[in-house]
């Protein structure tokens, strides 16, 4: 029977995506682990590898088909001694279209389908994944998939792992009796509907008669129209905004900078606001932590997140462990991921995490702004511009400084408010003084 490949989740929030190319074609012999496909998601373009072996049957999805949900099959995988003309027969049920017949009285009801079989879950309740031909020969084999573990692609349960549990004798688990006849709990009450904006023939009809361009969405529009949306109407933020004196940092940079030339190192301003944030983390540990809907998680490293806009949208790479790197390990870091965000060729689990992110758009002359904190985040660094203005100095004379401001957007879930004035000044304080940075 034909093994069904089916559109992969290779984000956790991923939905649906874009089947962008083929790399195999129909007759072509595939083996686990062969690249078979390009997938786009909302962020990147993605490789999908095979988790089974067989010869390629038909392809269900053509290449270029946008918003293919996951799970959707979208190519049939042949099993030995199998050929196109046996497909016809064993076409999943999923891709045939049935007509319903006109009702005829006469007739004696139909039995409703059976339920589709739940996904198997391993003994500490996580769902288990693994390849179609895998969950049949354990079915048939009486195999508990719960008790394997996966030598596929990201841990994917496949062919030689079940036969491998068969030939060690690993029995199934007995599927838990239902009793027919026990109370049916009450559904709890869905939550409020959340308000919800114009639909588009409702805004195209304000329009009529005046010329304009309908512009599509793609997926990352999509998913930052989505996560944002949610951001702002389920986390509480507040704000807090500071002043920074620039003159230290920039005097400090310089010096480094002319030191490192030789090296081809040239440090921004950004990679010291990365740095202090990263060490500020560390002396506030209690505000290095994420929302987890009924729980906080405290990270113990500082991860911090880093806002890049590309073309249509934005990425947030993560610099894991930026409290333990030094300066020119950070900007060098930066400029890649950077580099790879604008070309889409980052990994999910390059942009995905982090406890805080920093969001600068002080290169675009913004004095000060509010951003808005990225799930599951617990705060985000809103930086403004770098601008030469007077101030009062120590001795309560006039003169003329480089000052930045700063706005941290904070999630009061997760953080309080004096909680985040600490974080705040901590962050103030290093770039005010930035040698303490290489302490």
């Amino acid at each position: 029977m034909p093994v069904e490949i089916l559109m992969p989740a290779l984000s956790p929030t991923m939905e649906e995506g874009t089947l962008a190319k083929w790399l195999v074609k129909e007759g072509d012999e595939v083996q686990s682990g062969d690249v078979i496909a390009e997938i786009e998601t909302d962020k990147a373009t993605m490789e999908f590898e095979a988790v089974d072996e067989g010869i390629m049957g038909p392809i269900l999805v053509a290449e270029g088909t946008e918003a293919v949900k996951v799970n959707t099959v979208i190519a049939l995988l042949l099993e030995d001694g199998e050929d196109a003309g046996d497909v016809a027969a064993a076409t999943p049920a999923s891709m045939a279209k049935e007509e319903s017949p006109a009702p005829d009285s006469g007739s004696a009801p139909q039995p409703a389908p059976a339920a589709a079989p739940v996904a198997p879950v391993s003994a500490s309740g996580e769902r288990v994944f693994a390849s179609p031909l895998a969950r049949r020969i354990a079915a048939d084999a009486g195999v508990d998939l719960g008790s394997i573990s996966g030598t596929g692609p990201r841990g994917r349960i496949v062919k030689k792992d079940v036969e491998a549990a068969i030939a060690g004798g690993t029995a199934a688990k007995p599927a838990p009796k239902t009793d027919s006849a026990a109370p049916a709990t009450q559904a709890p009450a869905a939550p409020a509907a959340l308000p919800q904006s114009a639909d588009a023939a409702s805004v195209a009809r304000m329009y009529e008669g005046r010329d304009y361009e309908e512009v599509s969405l793609d997926g990352m529009r999509k998913t930052i129209a989505a996560r944002l949306t949610e951001a702002k109407q389920t986390i509480p933020h507040f704000y807090l905004r500071r002043d920074i004196r620039l003159d230290a940092l920039l005097k400090f940079r310089g010096d480094l900078n002319a030191q490192l030339e030789s090296r081809g190192v040239k440090l921004s301003v950004n990679d010291f606001i990365i740095k202090a944030c990263a060490l500020a983390l560390q002396a506030v540990p209690d505000a290095n932590a994420v929302w987890a809907g009924d729980r906080m998680l405290k990270l113990k490293p500082s991860d911090v997140a880093v806002a890049v806009a590309i073309e249509g949208g934005l990425f947030t790479p993560v610099l894991k462990d930026a409290e333990t790197k030094s300066l020119s390990a950070l900007s060098a870091e930066m400029k890649d991921l950077a580099t790879r965000a604008r070309d889409r060729k980052l990994a999910p689990h390059e942009y995905q995490g982090g406890s805080f992110a920093i969001s600068n758009l002080g290169m675009f002359g913004i004095d000060n702004f509010d951003a808005v904190i990225n799930p599951p985040h617990g705060a985000i660094l809103a930086v403004g511009a770098g601008v030469k203005k007077p101030v009062v100095g120590k001795d309560g004379a006039l003169e003329v400084a480089t000052v930045m401001s700063v706005t941290l957007s904070v999630d009061h879930r997760v953080i309080d408010g004096a909680l985040g004035a600490e974080l705040l000044k901590h962050i103030v304080d290093l770039l005010e003084n930035p040698m303490t940075m290489l302490v």
